[in-house]
């Protein structure tokens, strides 16, 4: 495996999750939502964020971990694997408010330059509708992977430990 796409909604654990894989399989580590936002939250206009990610997806090696389905076309051909966090939305609901809770008006390392951590009452919307909005398109997605790629769908963080030992290069492993 030498590009894993780390995908689900907000507060899932991707990036926890992106950032263990990253170390354990010894591969770069590019957190979507630190190459998307700028200072202050800024967000870069469609095409050059499409050039950008085109450019990260090109790279040889990397666990990559964002959402960001814009732009599914650009990075699911050059995965060889994705992990699919599909855990409930309260789930990812009590993630984003534990994550603002420990992180509020602090930058996070994953963010960057964006600007400090906050509880944003739009942005727990979008969790809140990610299963009706975003679960369908993913699983379309994934679906029509090719047969060189391995998919990981977890419900759970429970099955992160099978999922890291899948994952594992078999010369490690024995």
């Amino acid at each position: 495996m030498q590009r894993i796409l780390v995908i689900g909604s907000p507060g899932a654990g991707k990036s926890t999750l992106a950032r263990r894989l990253s170390e354990r399989l010894n591969l770069p580590l590019i957190h979507l939502d630190r190459e998307y936002f700028g200072p202050g939250w800024t967000m870069p206009p469609r095409p050059e964020w499409r050039e950008h990610v085109k450019a990260l997806a090109d790279r040889p090696a990397w666990v990559m971990d964002g959402n960001y389905a814009s732009t599914f076309d650009i990075r699911v051909p050059r995965a060889t694997a994705i992990v699919w966090l599909d855990l409930p939305r309260w789930r990812c609901a009590l993630g984003v408010l534990w994550r603002v809770a420990r992180s509020y008006g602090r930058e996070r390392p994953d963010l960057g330059s964006a600007g400090p951590e906050r509880l944003d009452l739009s942005f727990m919307r979008w969790i809140w509708s990610y299963p009706e909005k975003m679960r369908p398109k993913t699983a379309r997605m994934l679906e029509r992977l090719r047969s060189d790629q391995r998919a990981f769908v977890l419900r759970s963080h429970s099955e992160v430990p099978a999922l890291e030992a899948a994952l594992t290069p078999a010369k490690e492993a024995a």
